[in-house]
């Protein structure tokens, strides 16, 4: 039997430690590209802090994976990849079940994870605004590719790859001839790139356009939720993001997909979470504190809810 005095010391003992497993799983942000690099299994780092080329290609080992819990960067990536094997590849709520080949572009501040296996290769481009500098201060922000919401990815076939191809080689030949601490020429041919892909986006995006009121509003409410579904976790929040009303988004989602709007949110939660579970050795309490949940108590109900496990028994599942 504990006497009260005793009782408080514990009480505040496990509050201390939640309080510190919470601070230590806060959202990593990187705001160095080399510092992102670190944190990745690929080796090679970049001399110039503002801009930098990666080849991406199969690590050693045929069963290697490559995933990152939930980040922020304070630099823009984009990517052109071709699958080599049979994959399964998750940027956040986008799942590419076995492409063929695709574009991946990725605004700073966006709440970001990856998973995919060791059969991707292709051009991975990482730039902060100051690599355009030279060129025209603000001139990185008239691409549309980067939304300031969300990821922009396009898939397609290996022809498109083929066809696209050689523009991002003239900058990846340039960026490895030119100065290692400058690299001009890549970063000049960088903006036809972008030009190119600009024109390219709107040409798909025109042959995409969902119709209907409906279809875009869902559309834009599932692109937010990839962005804030660590933060706002209610239909209200998303419909005041979309300047409408709870109740107008919850009818608009129900109609076009047959699903009540929360359940989105949730599973996105939910995903992620599985993610963290599966693929880390975080503590189960260190997870919960990572997405934002009050208690893991709280975590464990919400998990056992939507997978029909708990975070442990899912773990020894799946490991």
């Amino acid at each position: 039997m504990l006497d009260g005095i005793t009782f408080k010391k514990v009480i505040f003992v496990q509050r201390f430690v939640w309080t510190m497993e919470k601070m230590q799983s806060t959202l990593p942000f990187y705001t160095e590209i080399n510092d992102f690099l670190a944190s990745i299994p690929w080796p090679s780092r970049t001399e110039n802090p503002d801009f930098y080329c990666l080849r991406l290609k199969p690590l050693d080992g045929p069963k290697v994976s490559v995933y990152r819990p939930p980040f922020k960067r304070a630099f823009y990536f984009f990517a052109l990849l071709f699958n080599s094997g049979k994959v399964n590849i998750s940027y956040g709520q986008e799942l590419v079940e076995d492409p063929d080949s695709y574009l991946v572009f990725h605004s700073p501040n966006l709440v970001y994870s990856f998973a995919h296996n060791n059969a991707l290769e292709g051009y991975i481009i990482y730039f902060k605004p100051e690599a355009f500098s030279f060129f025209r201060p603000g001139f990185h922000q008239q691409f549309t590719l980067f939304d300031q919401l969300r990821t922009n990815l396009f898939r397609f076939n290996h022809d498109t790859f083929n066809r696209l191809a050689p523009h991002f080689e003239t900058v990846f030949s340039a960026y490895e001839q030119s100065s290692k601490d400058a690299h001009l020429e890549a970063r000049l041919k960088l903006l036809g790139l972008l030009c190119h892909l600009e024109e390219f986006a709107q040409e798909t995006n025109q042959k995409a356009l969902p119709t209907g009121r409906q279809q875009v509003l869902m559309r834009d409410f599932i692109q937010l939720i990839e962005s804030h579904y660590i933060q706002k976790r209610s239909v209200k929040e998303y419909a005041d993001l979309l300047s409408v009303t709870a109740n107008y988004l919850s009818q608009s989602v129900k109609q076009a997909s047959g699903r009540n709007a929360l359940s989105f949110i949730t599973e996105r939660v939910a995903t992620e979470a599985k993610s963290l579970i599966r693929y880390t050795d975080m503590e189960i309490s260190g997870i919960a504190y990572q997405l934002e949940f009050s208690d893991p108590n709280n975590f464990g109900k919400f998990f056992k809810k939507h997978t029909g496990l708990s975070p442990s028994e899912f773990r020894r599942k799946h490991r």
